[in-house]
Parts: structure tokens; C-alpha cells; sequence
């Protein structure tokens, strides 16, 4: 870590970033392949899980449909319920024009708010329509994606037989999908644990469970993703990567990926159960009011733009939105209040969770451009506290910012097969650091 920033975490929480005797220094043992399953005979093309919905000839004639596929994979639809069709469930009635979407997708859709009725969110899946309702969506058709080995470095804080941890770099997406279809952790996975090319999908019969980008698929958590199912480029086993949890592409930092099936479900499980521990700094823009609290906002998608999350209260038939807890700390003032170095604890794990909170106290991230830490808003809280000297620095630094400045700095869990404790921390990168100290010697 370098010296400077070292120095300012402890000055602003001493012991904060002290070593314990849990934790794990780096180490490179072996590799085995991650979560070897049997071949599944029942379907032998993992993508075959999207069920197709042939209509009869009968409701053939009788649909309105104007339908198309956009080229980033999105299905765009918009259809009318025919005359003489009495009052039908939306998910029946809509999962019996979306040939290529199952049930169960059109229902995890609609609880996101993803389907408009008339215009407006519906998010009951029981919702009737009836005669002239228009209905629209917009649905991911999450094709199978080929994930190809490739030689790229990782930052490896601790491996054996059983899982990795891994310090994710900024601008690395977790695993392929539309528009990632390289450079991705699971590519270089593959690689270091000399596994051979894969195609997989991720799995549409559920409703996706609590689980991480640009929105790149339809989950609404960090934690836990979906099954996704993997078949070898040659006849082989099919194998599921171990992905436990994600961190944004923006994000860097800690992050733990399972070798084998125990160690998946088992890692989940403290997911699940919230005894990981898991904490984060970040440079806000502003000084948030108080030094320290708790948000406790639910958060789901942005219904005005589904690539978006957002803090929602639920209310009745308004968008679905799940509940979300985060826990802030105010580690050092910097800038003369115009910026500060703030850890987070979560207690659920949403997606983007910490950037909208942050935003929803009305200090976002600073960098994070899609939840309010655009180079404006930082600057308006920048600006009127410095010098004319430093005005112009400060511009340069601000616009020049690639990413959000949050990092996963802390994680803490139970190994799954020894029961031992295992604590790491990992600084913040350069871009990160080198962002903190001009913040702080200009302040």
C-alpha cells in the first residue's frame, strides 16, 4: 500500500487497516477445475433451459403483435390484447407471444417492473389484462455466450484447492455477457486453472435469485447469481464457473471465487446468512451531514431506465424494489468538505447498493457519472472551496476520472472445508490513491 494513503486510513481510523493474525498473505498453490459436474442428459444444450412458447393457429390470427429483436440482444415488444379476449393473466398472455422467453422470465420481468401496462409498471404477475390493453417490454434474451480461456494477469491474494481470492482491477467485468464477450474474470479463470473453452446460459426458469455492472444481466443482487449452466467446447463435462458474488465493472477490490460445489454452496450460504464481512471506501463528492449512520432505503430498477437502479419505496403498483441496508463512516475530511474518504458496510447486497445510496444522502461517489458524481456535481462542491490557484488542477483531476472511487477493501468468511477464519485486506489502486492524496494536498 502505498505509504502516503496508508498513513491517512490510519490517522482517520487507527488500527483500521491492521493486519490481524487471520489474515491470509498471498499464495499460489494448485488448480482444479471450477464445480466439475455430470453431463446433464435431460438437456444437452444448457441454452435449451428458454423454453419456446409455440402459439396455435387459432391465436395466431387473432394477436396484434409488432415485435423486434434489437442487435444488442434485447427483445423490444408491443402488442394489444385482441378483440373478444376475456380478462387473462399478463404473464399467460405475454409468455404466449415471446416465443423464444419461458414463464417464469416474463414473471421475474414483471416484478422488476420491466412490463408496462397502458403505459404504467405492473409488478404482479397475476395482474389480469383484458380487450385493447396495450402491453409493452423490453426483455434480454440472454443467448448463450462462448467464454474462451485468455492470458490475463490476476492479482491473486490467496488460492489452495478450494477457492481463490482475488483482487479484481477496475474495468474488469466478472463474466461474459452482451458486450463483455472478453476480458472478463471468468475468461482469465479459465485460463489460470487450464480449463478449455465453454458456451453457457445463464438460467431463465427462475426468478433471478438475490445476486452485480452496467447492468449486463436481469439479477438484482451482488450476491449469489444465478445458476449458470456451461457445456466444454468438446465432449466433455459441463462445469459451472464458481462465481460467489460481483463487484461492479467500475469497482476494485476483494473478491472470492469457488472451486468446488461445497465451497459454492457454502460461501452462499454466509452470503446469504450475512456473516461475510465486507467493507469498502469511496470519495464522495460533498461531506455527507453526518459522520457517521445507516441507510436503510429499498432499491430496484430505475423504471425509467432499466440499465439503472434506484432507491424506491414500495408502494403499491409501482416498480419492485427489495430492501437495502448500508452503514457509512466518515474516515477523513478532505478538501475542505469537498470531497471525504468514507468506508461502507453492507448489511443485503443489491446491485450498484452503495453508489445509490450514496446518491440517495445526496453525496455520490465521486466518478460515478450514472448515480450523480458527474464532473459537475463534484466540482460544485469542489470549486467554491478552493484557491484560484488550485481551480485548475482540480478541473483536470476531476474530468479526467474513468470510474467511480469505490473499492472493496475489507473480506472476511468461514473456509467452507477447514472452518479456519480468513480475513484480507487489499489497498485501494493508484488511480484511486493518487485521486485521495491531490484531494488532500489541495485541501
Amino acid at each position: 500500500m502505498p505509504l502516503i494513503l496508508q498513513q491517512g486510513l490510519q490517522q482517520a481510523s487507527p488500527g483500521w487497516l491492521r493486519s490481524s493474525s487471520s489474515v491470509v498473505r498471498k499464495q499460489q498453490e494448485f488448480c482444479v477445475p471450477l464445480l466439475l459436474l455430470p453431463v446433464f442428459t435431460t438437456h444437452p444444450h444448457p441454452w435449451t433451459c428458454l423454453r419456446a412458447f409455440k402459439r396455435s393457429a387459432q391465436e395466431e390470427h387473432i394477436v396484434k403483435v409488432e415485435n423486434q429483436q434489437t442487435s444488442g440482444g434485447e427483445l423490444e415488444y408491443r402488442g394489444s390484447v385482441p378483440h373478444g379476449v376475456e380478462k387473462v393473466r399478463l404473464d399467460a398472455w405475454l409468455a404466449g407471444q415471446l416465443a423464444r422467453i419461458s414463464r417464469a422470465r416474463v414473471q421475474s420481468s414483471i416484478r422488476q417492473g420491466l412490463i408496462l401496462v397502458n403505459g404504467e409498471p405492473v409488478n404482479k404477475v397475476s395482474y389480469m389484462v383484458k380487450e385493447g390493453d396495450q402491453v409493452d417490454c423490453q426483455l434480454s434474451l440472454q443467448q448463450p455466450m462462448d467464454a474462451k480461456p485468455e492470458n490475463i494477469p490476476l492479482d491473486i491474494e490467496y488460492e489452495d484447492k478450494h477457492l481463490l481470492v482475488i483482487n479484481k482491477p477496475a474495468h474488469m467485468v466478472v463474466h461474459p455477457g452482451p458486450g463483455h464477450s472478453e476480458g472478463t474474470l471468468v475468461n482469465a479463470l479459465l485460463h489460470h486453472c487450464g480449463l478449455p473453452a465453454m458456451r453457457y446460459a445463464r438460467a431463465a426458469l427462475q426468478d433471478p435469485p438475490h445476486k452485480s455492472e452496467e447492468l449486463d444481466d436481469d439479477s438484482d443482487d451482488d450476491e449469489t447469481p444465478g445458476s449458470i449452466v456451461a457445456m466444454w467446447s468438446g465432449p466433455a463435462p459441463v462445469i459451472r464457473p464458481g462465481i460467489v458474488h460481483r463487484l461492479d465493472k467500475g469497482t476494485s477490490g476483494l473478491l472470492v471465487v469457488a472451486k468446488d460445489e461445497h465451497t459454492h454452496e457454502h460461501l452462499c450460504d454466509q452470503f446469504k446468512a450475512r456473516t461475510v464481512r465486507r467493507s469498502y471506501v469511496s470519495l464522495t463528492c460533498g461531506l455527507p451531514t453526518l459522520m457517521s449512520g445507516r441507510v436503510e432505503v429499498p432499491i430496484g430498477r430505475d423504471p425509467r431506465d432499466r440499465k439503472r437502479m434506484a432507491a424506491i419505496m414500495n408502494v403499491k403498483g409501482g416498480p419492485r424494489a427489495r430492501s437495502a441496508a448500508s452503514r457509512f463512516r466518515v474516515l477523513e475530511v478532505i478538501a475542505e468538505g469537498g470531497s471525504a474518504l468514507v468506508e461502507w458496510r453492507l448489511e443485503t447486497g443489491r446491485t450498484h447498493q452503495i453508489r445509490v445510496h450514496a446518491q440517495h444522502l445526496g453525496y455520490p461517489i465521486l466518478g460515478d457519472e450514472t448515480y450523480g458524481g458527474t464532473p459537475g456535481a463534484a466540482l460544485a462542491r469542489l470549486l467554491p472551496r478552493a484557491s484560484p490557484s488550485n481551480q485548475g488542477v482540480l478541473r483536470q483531476l476531476v474530468t479526467g476520472l474513468q470510474r467511480p472511487c469505490l473499492h472493496a477493501l475489507t473480506l472476511g468468511f468461514t473456509h467452507p472445508w477447514t472452518q479456519e477464519e480468513h480475513n484480507f485486506t487489499c489497498a485501494p489502486p493508484q488511480d484511486f490513491e493518487d485521486t485521495w492524496r491531490t484531494l488532500r494536498q489541495l485541501g
